[in-house]
């Protein structure tokens, strides 16, 4: 049986970042899931705070080179590597010099959150898969940690859809305890639309793309949740819960692995299923 393909779409990661749940679990998912003899690939930013010397990042100038346009400005795409030797595992970094090389991750020295954090997850995301098709590589399932990653199952189910690399590729949204305060820019639904996505597809961000809003549109557009934190927003989790989509509640760091592998076969056996099967459920 072929190996399923398993796209890691991170907002943190250790070593490369200061270990929090999310960075945690951004190392150490995806060297369990290959361990259990599954493909992986992995993505994250390259923020400002990342020290490209000590972790040896370089510049891969085959896949780099492509210019995004957001909000009518243009934003050259720039992909770094690195290798974690022990996990044997590589990262792949999104990296732009107006959005990425400031010395912190989301918010300032001064905790004051970067008010263009909207078109740098926008261009996070378009980047992501930008680079995945560059290296013909194509998912099984695509697993999102993060809300700079929430775009990524909208471009991916909408902006992607005609590329046949992403035809069959499923989506997993994990939510965690990163919400951020106050609103995106109120023209962000303008912001994030290309060919393919629709004004009904960005209706619940549309009027106030909040943290909450954003999730739901991440939610929307994914097969599956995950509870990626004890505690995350009241009101994202509820609607998680009633969206009828597969929902994984929190896992302890003791067996996350097997849980999130047995969830991913899950999402597989649905696919697996004949029509008239899905249809009844």
């Amino acid at each position: 049986m072929e190996k399923k393909k398993i796209l890691y779409v991170s907002q943190e990661m250790a070593p490369y970042l200061p270990k929090s749940d999310l960075a945690m679990m951004g190392r150490y998912l995806p060297q369990g899931i290959q361990e259990k003899k599954r493909e992986i690939r992995t993505f994250m930013p390259r923020y400002g705070v990342i020290n490209e010397r000590r972790h040896q990042l370089h510049e891969v100038i085959r896949l780099s080179g492509m210019n995004l346009i957001i909000d009518d400005t243009d934003h050259s795409l720039v992909i770094k590597v690195a290798s974690i030797t022990e996990a044997r595992m590589q990262v792949y970094f999104i990296d732009n010099e107006d959005f990425f090389q400031r010395k912190g991750i989301v918010t300032d020295e001064e905790g004051n959150y970067y008010p263009d954090n909207d078109e740098r997850a926008i261009f996070f995301a378009r980047g992501v898969l930008e680079t995945v098709k560059k290296l013909r590589w194509s998912p099984d399932l695509v697993h999102c940690q993060g809300w700079i990653t929430s775009l990524v199952p909208l471009y991916l189910k909408h902006g992607f859809k005609e590329d046949p690399l992403f035809s069959k590729s499923k989506v997993v949204y994990s939510v965690f305890d990163d919400a951020f305060p106050g609103s995106f820019p109120q023209n962000f639904a303008q912001k994030i639309k290309v060919a393919g996505i629709s004004e009904k597809d960005l209706a619940v961000v549309k009027d106030n793309p909040n943290f909450a809003n954003l999730s739901k549109l991440a939610i929307n557009m994914s097969d599956a949740v995950i509870k990626g934190h004890p505690t995350i927003d009241a009101e994202v989790e509820q609607y998680a819960l009633k969206c009828g989509k597969p929902f994984l509640d929190y896992q302890s760091p003791d067996n996350y692995i097997d849980a999130y592998s047995d969830f991913y076969d899950t999402i597989f056996a649905q696919d697996a299923q004949p029509d008239d099967k899905k249809a009844k459920k």
